[in-house]
């Protein structure tokens, strides 16, 4: 039986990397890029700052043309707990998340964490994950908790678009979860060794609804923390049509594998 999502309230201020209350063991920011060279270097060192005992950043680059896996690398030098996948060309987010993945199971990783490269995520946020993590499986970081919609410089399309897409997935998969294509979240590792990572279908934003769906269908612990998500303003959205009917297809596809056990 599926265990319900469970929703906390927004906390005052931000937690310190010594606060005791942090989860223990070693993580991992996974950063997907394609064109992120304009941002990848204040997102890293943002996350760095933090001090977060046992934080390691990975970036998973596509083989950008406008070299941002150069940016990484030049960054290496300073920081030894920074690391990079190069691929050989755009292959899409979600397969860049599962080779994320992959080295965070092989390395042994407590928790895993997703972010966006062009800053829409706040790293002020990690040390509070790391805070919700230590009695939850699955920490999302809810853009829409509360019936308030905490997105900044978004065009009203593009929130409508979002918001549909998150009832939409609610109606159809009855997953209780009010942001299920938030991008900005928190594993532990066993979550991601009880998913077959090599039977993930999805390269879009519909990723975010497979890998939750699968999380909370197999029982774990999902839990939603509000965020405040930040458009970018440096460098284009990766948005396209074809991601949008990724996301429609691949929620009636979940709910049919689940009806016949095919999970």
């Amino acid at each position: 039986m599926s265990k319900p999502t469970e929703f906390i309230s927004q906390k005052d201020g931000v937690l310190t990397q010594d606060n005791p209350m942090l989860a223990k063991g070693k993580t991992l920011v996974i950063i997907p890029t394609f064109n992120e060279s304009e941002n990848i270097k204040e997102i890293i060192v943002l996350v760095f700052k933090l001090n977060i005992p046992g934080l390691d950043i990975l970036v998973v680059d596509d083989n950008s043309p406008d070299a941002t896996a150069d940016v990484v690398e030049s960054l290496m030098s300073d920081f030894s707990n920074l690391f990079l996948k190069k691929r050989p060309g755009k292959l899409g987010l979600g397969t860049a998340y599962v080779v994320g993945f992959k080295y965070a199971i092989e390395n042994q990783y407590d928790f895993i964490v997703e972010m966006d490269a062009d800053l829409s995520h706040d790293p002020q946020m990690l040390p509070q994950f790391l805070k919700e993590i230590q009695t939850s499986d699955l920490v999302i970081g809810s853009r829409y908790i509360n019936e308030v919609s905490n997105v900044v410089n978004w065009p009203l399309r593009r929130l409508m678009l979002s918001k549909g897409a998150s009832v939409y997935t609610q109606i159809i998969t009855r997953m209780p979860i009010k942001d299920p294509t938030s991008g900005f979240k928190c594993f532990r590792r066993k979550v991601l060794e009880a998913i077959n990572l090599d039977n993930i279908h999805s390269g879009g934003y519909s990723f975010q609804i497979e890998m939750n769906f699968k999380a909370w269908n197999k029982g774990f612990k999902l839990k939603e923390m509000p965020i405040i998500f930040v458009d970018r303003t440096v460098g284009k959205s990766k948005m396209s049509k074809k991601i949008i009917w990724e996301a429609i297809w691949m929620v009636w596809g979940l709910k049919f594998k689940q009806l016949f056990k095919q999970l």
